[in-house]
């Protein structure tokens, strides 16, 4: 007819679209219940009620062939005497299969999908990239260590995944459900521009000299000045820096060589009154994006990582950087290294880097001599067009909006559901949900709040266990087996 209704499986409320001949003239929100439509919307977005759309037909075919290759792989294991794995894999293969063929899917279907797709072995995935019109341009960002991830991708999903075949978990089709390899990848992209402020040779290679340099910001800010200053004594020159910069209202950062030695360093500096702490590789994803924030809005003054302080991090009130034991020659230490980390100091009018050293290593005049001939540059334009280098300063509204997924994921965490499902439309909430007062102490509301006690005092049992704290590790211990023990 003219009008269609449905009702998706991931909403409490269904759709009315009405048709004119065949163009769609409207569409509304529907109570299932009273029949009643909303507001007309603007505009909907609907999902498939299912990911498999093989037919029956072809799964047929698709199956036998899925247990032909399973009757040769059983054979091959016995032909090598591995009758666990034998065993093992015809009964995954075969559950598997039962499982397709009743319910038209499976846990780990993906491993299977050599044979939906119809490909032949070896012959490269499906992906995104093939969405794309011929001629589509790629910009890489941060190609110096973007390229090496899609590199890396190939093989670090094929060794894992020839354990699971050669112990007889998978077919090895599930070899086929892969990443690109990096020819594949190079073959799909007809043009790309790499960017990135260390290129590597490979993009260099790949450019044929035809590099464009974006040196001039639109604030006139320039590459930060760097200077050398000795080991010896650097601690306590850094804490007289970090003084300096706190009279000012500055951020700091500083990176050394170890986690532990920006633990103990963070440590030291909160005990001399510093409000500081440590990011790095240790710190959960959404905590580090918090202290990124407090660090911002100045609740934090210090802060100390290790390899993580470099591409991406867009810190306008960081004025200072500081890299300790610069001369210790490593990939942390390198050209590039040290480029990206000094760079975290160019967004402040007047950011400045420090490298604690006894020595001008290779990579330390290189990254001083870029630095330099970027500033000559930057000064001679800023001159030539009358421009004063401005800081970009932010309210800490404007900070906290930039940053509102946290404040949903730890409310997500808390509450044990996502907040970010659309909500049910207000025209159709009926008067008696309105008025029905919610139950802050509802069963299911403890038990999401029991576990997250459980899960902070886990988190603090093994913080104190690091500081060699066995002590408060016991009663924290206690106190989770106590609450297990309760039913929380």
């Amino acid at each position: 007819g003219e009008v269609m209704d449905i009702f998706p499986a991931y909403t409490d409320y269904a759709y009315r679209i009405s048709w004119n001949g065949h163009r769609i003239q409207s569409y509304h929100h529907l109570d299932p219940v009273s029949g009643r439509t909303g507001d007309a919307l603007d505009h909907l977005a609907l999902f498939p009620a299912s990911n498999y759309v093989t037919s029956r037909h072809e799964l047929s075919d698709i199956l036998l062939e899925i247990q032909q290759d399973m009757v040769h792989q059983v054979a091959h294991f016995k032909e090598e005497g591995k009758m666990e794995e034998s065993r093992r894999i015809e009964d995954r293969v075969t559950f598997d299969v039962e499982m397709i063929r009743e319910l038209g899917y499976c846990s780990g279907i993906e491993n299977y999908s050599r044979y939906m797709d119809r490909r032949n072995p070896g012959e490269r995935p499906f992906c995104l990239l093939d969405y794309f019109p011929s001629d589509f341009l790629l910009l890489v960002d941060e190609s110096h260590q973007t390229l090496p991830q899609v590199r890396a991708m190939y093989g670090g999903d094929r060794s894992r995944k020839l354990n699971l075949v050669e112990y007889g978990f998978r077919l090895p089709a599930a070899l086929d459900n892969r990443p690109l390899t990096f020819g594949e990848f190079e073959n799909i992209i007809p043009q790309v521009v790499y960017v990135s402020a260390t290129p590597g040779d490979f993009e260099l290679q790949q450019s044929q000299g035809v590099i464009v340099e974006q040196l001039v910001r639109p604030t006139g800010l320039l590459d930060p000045p760097i200077e050398i200053r000795p080991v010896s004594n650097q601690v306590d020159d850094l804490m007289e820096e970090i003084q300096k910069s706190r009279s000012k209202g500055q951020r700091v950062l500083v990176t050394t060589l170890t986690k532990r030695m920006a633990e103990e360093l963070a440590k030291y500096l909160t005990r001399a009154g510093v409000l500081c702490t440590y990011l790095h590789s240790g710190v959960e994803t959404l905590e580090r994006v918090e202290i990124l924030r407090d660090l911002r809005l100045g609740r934090i003054e210090v802060l100390i990582g290790v390899n993580l302080l470099r591409e991406g991090l867009d810190l306008p009130e960081v004025a200072l950087v500081a890299i300790m034991d610069a001369d210790k020659e490593g990939f942390l230490r390198n050209y590039k290294s040290l480029t990206q980390t000094a760079g975290r100091a160019a967004r402040h009018e007047e950011g400045r880097v420090i490298f604690y050293a006894d020595r001008q290593t290779g990579s330390m005049d290189a990254t001083i001599k870029e630095c330099n001939r970027r500033r000559e540059k930057q000064i001679a334009y800023n001159t030539e067009h009358g421009i004063t280098p401005r800081s970009i300063r932010k309210s800490p509204e404007e900070i906290i909006q930039q940053s509102a997924l946290l404040d949903i994921r730890q409310a997500e965490a808390s509450y044990g559901q996502s907040l970010l499902r659309e909500p049910d439309p207000p025209s159709l909430a009926s008067s008696e949900t309105k008025a029905r007062p919610s139950n802050p102490q509802s069963p299911g509301k403890s038990a999401v709040m029991g576990k997250q006690n459980l899960r902070d005092l886990r988190k603090q049992m093994n913080q104190a266990a690091k500081d060699m704290d066995f002590l408060l590790a016991a009663k924290l211990r206690d106190q989770i087996k106590a609450l297990e023990n309760s039913g929380q």
